[in-house]
């Protein structure tokens, strides 16, 4: 069975980090190129990110470019007919969560039932303290919350939640999710993250962990989940190196896995043996053409290989 891909969307998020020089010019044609072609080579998702606003003290690194992850991926939705549709991740503590739930019930009821709620805690203080949430005790509101969210987002049309931040019964939201559970990821790699996405996700979704860290952190997974009794399935993810299929005509990094198909499909399957499930992928491009060529060579050469 082929381990199951996704990808990050570019464009919606153009931090330093990973965006490459044509996404600055690209909108909303090349999202749904991208989009589609994922699509078509068997991407299990597409992810989209989320920031409010970005601080003057971090846009040269991370620039001001986020597309909102509710409206993307809804748009993405019509657009196509299988990929699922990922929140990588939501900062759910910054909303209310009937707000949240109501925008995310809808997304998953439009698309037929295609959506991954992805949620992490947030690290951009200025961001809390302009929606006045308290930045220090994000990860206890991030708590909350998602007990909050399985509720609002369950089966029920009055939900009922009766927490220390978050107190709603009488409500009614449709339309309901289309999924009766909608699968919630927990992402982050700090120790209560990891923690967090253990003991109430479905879940995982670390930050760039590097391969040699994630044996350990899956290891702890497993117990946390096991001492606590729980049994229901748990996804474990992992963003894995930039690659490129074939061998490059110009700089790729000395990060990128690059080489022939079988060779990067040796590389990766090294994922599946240490317990992840599910991995995400990001190539090097020069335009949006070779990242959909990339994208189609991934999903013929490659992936069923893993």
């Amino acid at each position: 069975m082929t381990l199951p891909y996704g990808i990050q969307l570019p464009i919606q998020s153009q931090s330093t980090l990973y965006a490459e020089p044509w996404e600055a010019a690209a909108g909303p044609d090349d999202l749904l190129a991208i989009a589609r072609a994922a699509d078509r080579a068997g991407f299990a998702y597409l992810a989209s990110c989320d920031h409010v606003g970005v601080p003057r003290r971090l846009a040269p690194a991370m620039s001001t470019i986020w597309y909102d992850p509710v409206a993307t991926l809804a748009f993405l939705a019509a657009a196509t007919e299988r990929v699922r549709l990922l929140s990588h991740v939501a900062i759910v503590g910054l909303r209310h969560p009937l707000l949240t739930a109501k925008q995310y019930a809808t997304l998953d009821h439009l698309s037929g039932g295609r959506l991954v709620l992805g949620v992490g805690a947030g690290h951009v203080r200025e961001e809390f303290e302009a929606l006045g949430v308290d930045f220090g005790r994000r990860g206890a509101v991030l708590d909350e919350v998602v007990d909050a969210l399985r509720a609002a987002l369950g089966p029920d049309e009055f939900p009922v939640h009766h927490g220390k931040l978050y107190d709603f019964e009488g409500l009614g939201q449709r339309p309901r999710p289309a999924q009766p559970r909608v699968p919630v990821w927990v992402g982050g790699s700090s120790d209560a993250a990891v923690r967090r996405a253990a003991l109430k996700g479905d879940g995982w979704l670390p930050q760039g962990d590097p391969r040699d860290r994630l044996p350990g952190r899956i290891e702890w997974i497993e117990r946390l989940r096991a001492e606590a009794g729980i049994e229901e399935p748990f996804v474990v993810g992992a963003i894995t190196e930039p690659l490129y299929v074939g061998e490059p005509a110009w700089d790729v990094g000395r990060r990128t896995l690059t080489g022939p198909p079988d060779a990067l499909a040796e590389s990766l399957r090294a994922y599946r043996a240490m317990g992840v499930d599910q991995i995400q992928v990001r190539f090097r491009s020069r335009d949006r053409g070779e990242l959909t060529d990339q994208m189609a060579a991934f999903g013929t050469e490659v992936a069923p290989h893993i």
